[in-house]
């Protein structure tokens, strides 16, 4: 099973799979490039030419190589450490020889750039950005980010056990019955609440304990709180982060359904785009400042788990938004890599 454990930015060796890893490599070898041009130039005037004249020649060489590191990722990550960099350095050094001799037998100087110094270079780049990522492992090592999720989730639990005790205390007096169902789904809830937060499920597991959540709330609010659940093409086991969804549900019921005396309806939808999983939730909200006011911590939280499960691949925008009938809405959006569940 996928966990926190696996995080690339915790890895050692980079997997160049991940588009954060890309880009940050993408930036850290054109800040080498600028630097080195500012060496050779005549003065800082002549800096811009010299930039463009050997970014003709990076360019292309540090896609080439991002491209075969990608598709190499898997290899590279199974193979022991000094191995894995080594060939990361050799295959730069090699690729930039190469691309040295390309430029020379099309009658190009490639910015003047010998065998010797194109292959020193391209390894002494490949070299640096090695050890950049390896600080930066130590930086997001397992123990340190495993402790900031335990924190992270620590931080909703309370949350949750307040909200849905008063839940239930709303019962107990009028509808007893209702309220020893309500709680034996709230022990349910809390044995799934007490999992691994390092582990990522399958979205079937995340969507049957929110359902179970709306439920509990059901029983409080009645037919003021409406669910509209739209899942189309996702494979049940995706693996997600857990508790994902539950503290924005209960934010969209308390700050945004719960104050309007007619209630409303909770949006839920899941949609596979490419390789990407689009998740989109919308409630109804006072036109007041505070209808948002409640999301603002647990949408934080998330957004800072999911950066440690998937660095740079994941997004969330959250927004309210004015309708052209009158009223607002509140909007989450959640974007992540689409990976199944591995056992």
């Amino acid at each position: 099973m996928r966990s926190i454990k696996h995080s690339s930015a915790g890895h050692p060796v980079p997997d160049f799979r991940n588009v954060g890893i890309m880009l940050r490599t993408l930036l850290g070898v054109n800040a080498m490039a600028a630097a080195a041009a500012l060496v050779r130039g005549a003065g800082f005037g002549d800096w811009a030419t010299q930039f463009v004249a050997l970014s003709a020649w990076v360019q292309p060489l540090l896609l080439l190589n991002l491209l075969v590191l990608a598709a190499a990722a898997p290899l590279l990550l199974s193979w022991p450490l000094a191995l894995a960099r080594a060939g990361v350095i050799g295959l730069a050094a090699l690729s930039s020889l190469f691309l040295a001799d390309a430029w020379r037998f099309f009658g190009l100087d490639g910015g003047d750039v010998s065998f010797m110094r194109a292959a020193l270079f391209g390894g002494l780049a490949a070299a640096l950005m090695l050890a950049y990522f390896a600080l930066r492992a130590r930086a997001f090592s397992p123990a340190i980010a495993e402790a900031r999720l335990l924190a992270l989730t620590a931080r909703i639990r309370p949350h949750f056990l307040f909200n849905s005790l008063n839940a239930v205390l709303g019962l107990i007096r009028s509808e007893p019955r209702r309220a020893e169902t309500a709680l034996e789904e709230l022990a349910e809830l809390f044995r799934v609440l007490m999992r691994d937060p390092r582990e990522l499920l399958p979205l079937a597991d995340e969507i049957a304990f929110c359902r179970q959540y709306l439920d509990l709330e059901k029983l409080r609010l009645g037919e003021r709180l409406r669910v509209d659940w739209d899942v189309r093409d996702v494979p049940a086991n995706v693996a997600v982060p857990p508790l994902m969804l539950q503290p924005l549900l209960e934010n969209a019921v308390y700050h945004g359904i719960e104050p309007l005396a007619e209630g409303g309806t909770l949006q839920l939808r899941f949609a596979r785009e490419d390789d990407s999983l689009r998740i989109e939730l919308i409630n109804p909200c006072a036109s007041a400042p505070q209808g948002s006011g409640g999301h603002h911590m647990a949408i934080a939280n998330i957004r800072e788990r999911l950066d440690l499960f998937y660095d740079l691949e994941a997004r969330l925008d959250a927004r309210q938004e004015t309708l052209p009938e009158g009223g607002c809405q509140f909007c989450v959006r959640i974007a992540i890599p689409l990976r199944r569940r591995q056992p």
